[in-house]
C-alpha cells in the first residue's frame, strides 16, 4: 500500500511541476503550482487497527481502551471478534 501511495505522490508532483512550466510558457509569467493539500494524506502511516469493544446488553460501542465498563448500564464490556 506505501509504495502505490508514493507513485501517486510523485505522479502529483510530476503534475504539479508541469503544470506550473505550462501556466509559465502561456502566461509568461512564472507560476509555481504544486497541489500540496492530499500530501499529508498520501504519506500518513496507517493506523493500526485498535479492537471495538461493545456492550452485549445495550449496544454502546468504542474504541477507547479506558472503558472497562458501559457508561450507560455498568455491563462488563467485551471486545469485538
Amino acid at each position: 500500500m506505501t509504495g502505490s501511495r508514493t507513485a501517486i505522490a510523485v505522479v502529483g508532483l510530476i503534475g504539479s511541476l508541469l503544470i506550473s512550466v505550462l501556466l509559465w510558457w502561456y502566461f509568461d509569467s512564472f507560476v509555481f503550482f504544486l497541489f500540496v493539500p492530499f500530501v499529508p494524506f498520501l504519506f500518513r502511516g496507517s493506523k493500526s487497527e485498535e479492537p471495538l469493544y461493545y456492550c452485549p446488553s445495550c449496544g454502546f460501542q468504542t474504541k477507547n481502551t479506558a472503558y472497562g465498563y458501559c457508561p450507560r448500564d455498568g455491563t462488563k464490556l467485551e471486545a469485538e471478534k
